[in-house]
């Protein structure tokens, strides 16, 4: 069995949902893009009250426009009731390597966000997409060109480059948006 990781060196991938059916089985909530790419990544790991636990998939299916899957640690309905909820986290060493012009959301936050008139809007405190676009929550500190919180899509059009090295984002986005 392996030790607890870190939680630092942990990235959300999923979350479990409520039970299906009578024998342990819970509806799986990937983050993944390929839904089904949350089952080649392991171990997982849940976070629960009294620490991170193991979570080891014994049998997983789609379930019409879903996913269900069976746990060790899940035996019957009644313990699957009781973790509706929880989050599934993996070591970040077991992601695919991204392509050259892709990220994990993990990595964006805290970059640093400069437009195309040089001025620093904030850094990216949140990742998340709506129905259209993935939108980074840019949040002003103490050297930022002002005070305003801005919801910047991730998109071409918006997004110029992004410099890991140097921790920062241009935008096309000037700061009267």
């Amino acid at each position: 069995m392996s030790s607890v990781p870190n939680a630092s060196a942990l990235m959300k991938i999923g979350q479990l949902k409520k039970p299906y059916g009578i024998k342990g089985w819970l509806w799986v909530f990937s983050d993944t893009d390929d839904r089904t790419a949350i089952f080649d990544m392991h171990p997982w790991w849940m976070k629960t009250a009294t620490g991170m636990k193991p979570l080891t998939v014994k049998a997983w299916r789609e379930q019409g426009t879903g996913i269900v899957a069976q746990f060790e640690q899940v035996p019957d309905r009644n313990v699957a009731e009781t973790m509706n909820g929880v989050t599934v986290w993996v070591e970040q060493n077991v992601l695919p390597e991204t392509a050259e012009d892709e990220y994990y959301w993990s990595d964006l936050v805290s970059l640093r966000v400069m437009n195309e008139q040089d001025e620093y809007l904030g850094n990216i405190t949140e990742m998340f997409e709506t129905g259209a676009h993935d939108i980074m929550r840019v949040t002003a500190n103490s050297d930022s060109l002002d005070n305003e919180e801005r919801l910047i899509p991730w998109h071409k059009q918006t997004v110029m480059k992004v410099n890991m090295t140097e921790k920062t984002v241009l935008v096309s986005w000037p700061s009267d948006y």
